[in-house]
């Protein structure tokens, strides 16, 4: 067969086909042959997680039988492509330590006939099994079908990969590119540096002043600002009636299409807003949204430099200190835990606002930035949030944690059914993510058609931000994952957008799903730390210091009760229905009594 040059005489760097985001599908996948079903041609994909769960058992890289003499992976790109190089890696494994350390490429307009490139040339791979290495291809290559055709490797013959490479355009596919979404202009879609997102975000306050605010949760370990973003009618302070949101992303450095996501969102409210958009004027008049795009800036910096490409599964995940700062909360689950099993919740042990133990100001186990959040979640009367995470593309809700005495046993949140409903609000308006029923992006995912899941029952973490925000504040947490892949290409970021945007929006809406409002006391003073209580949910939440309070609830009648200290409680109905916008529900509580009726008893007992 002749294999075409790439027409343009420069060598073009291609983005990833898809082998890690699943673009390329497990049916255009094929190999000479595998060692076992769990090490099949569709675990081959860059940064493929493996298992040691012997009831479900999964490969981390697609290997070869042994007994064969000659070894190849092939990929069907479906339609002819300018192939520009190869990214290899190899298994992804606790004890052993296989990787190919030489290959060649073939390609082929058939799948037939094949021509091996460069008269042989021989590909250099990999030194170890976790770092990617790129080879780019001296001049592309113009093809269907890429083989790469293993030559030596360290251990058993294992390899996951990438492949680069332009799709030329189809001319069938003309009416297709023309209803395609045309991304707004005034946004660009690029992998942002630290400096380069402060720099942003300093420009969209600047272009929008009367809206936004900056300011610092705090530093990270190697003294770097972990900014934020407030968005709001009135930005500098809390508005009674007005419910608190956040969105946060990159706790984990290399899961950069969050952060990106954030930075586009600022820049949307802002544009939209000064445009009278109407949804982006509610939004933001009714709403005071905090975002934090960057949780963990040295974990960012780190996987920045390194690359979209080369950045692999645990690049920028740890801060600078090796914390993983999401399950790096205290564990307040297990002392609700072992109170409710000793009968003491909620007359002797409150359901809400779980203390933490006294040591955190001295536990060494708990990273600077994680600190930093604890006093952000505590000073601000958040309602709502959400963690943008990546390598999967599903949504999960608490609990994340298990039973550490019973670590079979899951407990079922109070907030179950709205928890669910959060969820899948934000994953039935993302554009794929209920996609995901055939399996996830690593094969270890039972989460039906809805696209979220129970993260106890699928991957169980203690001390996790999710479960640390129900347990000790009023705001219910929940952790989208945007994607198999982690650090995609900067072509992808204008489809991501499209993918999420108005998921996002309508997440945000959420915030006004239930009853809203003030305690105060007869003479129409606020009464803040008042515990509002709503029968048949094992779960309360508290007001503001300024009296103002709201608690999300799917549609329905509650009774609500509202408690404060020296005040006799007031119950009422409140009614929830399924219009737009939070129902007011507030309560005027009477000074109690009680201690002039302690008095008359003790005088008739002296009597």
């Amino acid at each position: 067969m002749e294999i075409r040059p790439a027409e343009s005489s420069e060598t073009s760097q291609c983005p990833p086909l898809g082998m890690e985001s699943h673009k390329i599908e497990s049916d255009q996948l094929s190999a000479s042959s595998m060692s076992q079903y769990r090490f099949a041609p569709q675990r081959a994909r860059l940064n493929m997680q493996g298992s040691e769960d012997e009831d479900n058992m999964r490969g981390g890289a697609w290997c070869a039988n042994s007994e064969d003499r000659i070894h190849w992976f092939e990929i069907d790109a479906r339609r002819d492509t300018e192939f520009t190089g190869v990214i290899t890696q190899g298994r992804d494994s606790l004890n052993e330590s296989d990787f190919v350390t030489s290959y060649y490429l073939a390609f082929s307009n058939d799948s037939r006939e094949w021509t091996t490139i460069h008269d042989g040339y021989l590909f250099f791979g990999n030194s170890d099994m976790d770092t990617p290495v790129m080879n780019q291809l001296a001049e592309p290559v113009v093809a269907r079908y890429i083989r790469i055709i293993p030559q030596s490797w360290n251990g058993s013959l294992c390899m996951r990969l990438e492949v680069l490479g332009c799709p030329l355009p189809d001319p069938a596919d003309v009416q297709y590119r023309q209803n395609e979404v045309t991304p707004v202009d005034y946004l660009k879609f690029k992998h942002h540096s630290y400096s380069e997102m402060v720099a942003l975000m300093k420009s969209v306050h600047e272009e929008c002043p009367n809206i936004t605010s900056l300011y610092s949760l705090g530093r990270s370990s190697k003294g770097r600002e972990i900014m934020a973003m407030v968005i709001s009618g009135n930005p500098t302070e809390h508005e009674i009636g007005e419910p608190e949101l956040r969105f946060t992303a990159g706790i984990h450095g290399n899961e950069a299409v969050g952060r990106e996501m954030l930075l586009l969102l600022m820049q949307y409210l802002c544009k939209e807003y000064k445009d009278r958009n109407p949804r982006a004027q509610q939004l933001v008049e009714g709403i005071r949204i905090h975002l934090v795009p960057s949780v963990n800036p040295d974990g960012h910096e780190e996987a920045f430099e390194v690359g979209p490409e080369l950045s692999s599964w645990t690049t920028g995940h740890f801060t600078n200190d090796g914390f993983d700062i999401f399950q790096n909360f205290p564990d307040l689950n297990n002392i609700l835990w072992d109170a409710e099993d000793k009968g003491m919740v909620p007359k002797l042990t409150p359901n809400h606002h779980v203390p933490i133990p006294d040591n955190l100001e001295t536990n060494s186990s708990i990273a600077v930035e994680t600190r930093a959040i604890i006093s952000w979640m505590r000073s601000h009367p958040f309602v709502l949030g959400a963690n943008f995470q990546g390598g999967e593309t599903i949504v999960a809700y608490p609990y994340d944690s298990l039973r550490l005495n019973k670590p079979d046993e899951a407990r079922v949140i109070a907030d179950e059914s709205l928890f669910r409903w959060l969820a899948v609000s934000y994953a039935s308006t993302h554009l794929t993510m209920t996609h995901n029923y055939l399996s996830s992006c690593h094969g270890d995912t039972a989460a039906g058609g809805l696209g979220i899941v129970n993260r106890a029952k699928w991957k169980p973490i203690t001390g996790s931000m999710n479960d640390f925000s129900y347990l000790h504040t009023n705001c219910f947490e929940l952790s989208i994952f945007l994607g198999c892949d982690k650090f995609p290409h900067q072509s992808e970021l204008a489809y991501e957008w499209e993918k999420n945007r108005e998921a996002m929006l309508i997440f945000m809406e959420q915030v006004n799903r239930g009853i809203r409002g003030i305690v105060k006391d007869q003479q129409g003073n606020p009464i803040g730390n008042a515990t509002i209580s709503v029968e048949g949910i094992n779960h309360d939440v508290t007001t503001a210091p300024t009296g103002d309070y709201w608690r999300l609830l799917n549609p329905g009648e509650y009774r609500v009760t509202a408690r404060a200290e020296g005040f006799s409680p007031v119950t009422k109905l409140c009614v929830v229905g399924y219009q737009s916008g939070a129902t007011a529900c507030s309560f005027n509580l009477a000074k109690s009594n009680w201690d002039r009726i302690k008095q008359v008893r003790s005088c008739q007992t002296v009597l």
